[in-house]
């Protein structure tokens, strides 16, 4: 009888352990991936680019609605702005055929299927324009590349 109540406990904490893991270990990935993740929102690009180093400058000034996610160990980043005309900044270049890759940072005001529907490249960065709204977003390896020739 002993035994079996011994066995009992052994398998309850089993249980508890495993029910408790299955939901911990989620939970903390989740922490360690964003930890080092910072997102802003400004009224204008004027206001964004006065905040932070980091946000683009060819972003034009008169933008509104600026969201932004920065990684602050690499040089991810992605942008979300509404801009006064339907048109891109005059810096920004045709990808001419190149494949853009996926942006490495998530958010819920930025689509998941952005890198197949890149049309162009600002600066450091792969942009969608969708009527007014600008989405644009930088890897950490063009960062670094960036960084190297500047």
């Amino acid at each position: 009888m002993m035994m079996r109540g011994v066995v009992m406990g052994v398998m309850a904490a089993v249980v508890v352990f495993g029910v408790a893991g299955a939901v911990a270990v989620p939970e903390a990935r989740q922490w360690y991936e964003g930890r080092h993740e910072e997102m802003s929102s400004y009224a204008t690009g004027a206001e964004a680019k006065a905040a932070r180093d980091s946000v683009p400058r060819w972003l034009p000034d008169d933008a509104s609605s600026v969201e932004y996610a920065m990684r602050t160990t690499g040089g991810q980043r992605i942008l979300k702005a509404s801009l006064a005309e339907s048109r891109l900044p005059t810096s920004c270049k045709p990808l001419g055929g190149r494949d853009a890759p996926a942006p490495e940072i998530n958010a819920s005001w930025f689509p998941s299927d952005l890198a197949t529907r890149a049309q162009v490249r600002c600066g450091s960065y792969y942009a969608v324009l969708d009527h007014r709204t600008l989405y644009a977003w930088q890897t950490n390896a063009d960062w670094v590349e960036g960084n190297r020739s500047s």
